[in-house]
């Protein structure tokens, strides 16, 4: 795969967990903490892109697997479902 490609899906990945992150720790509502998950699924897309198309990084894809699952059950709990959170 092309190293251009490569590099903007590491660096897109990693740029977007660190925001995501940042934004659930400001703790600024249950609407933007949904979309700080909505980030962290498409950080985790593009990890596990590069994590299996980048030489010797299959580690990270796998653990980005995981991730998007607990990822999407963040978008579910903040976004989707119509229960409130328990404290």
């Amino acid at each position: 795969m092309n190293e251009t490609i490569l590099d903007a899906l590491q660096y897109y990945g990693a740029g977007a967990a660190t925001l995501a992150a940042l934004i659930v720790s400001l703790n600024l509502g249950r609407r933007i903490t949904g979309w700080a998950f909505v980030l962290f699924v498409t950080s985790s897309i593009a990890l596990i892109g590069w994590g299996f198309f980048q030489e010797d990084s299959e580690g990270i894809g796998y653990q980005n697997i995981a991730l998007l699952f607990i990822n999407l059950v963040g978008v579910w709990r903040y976004l989707i479902s119509k229960h409130k959170p328990r404290d």
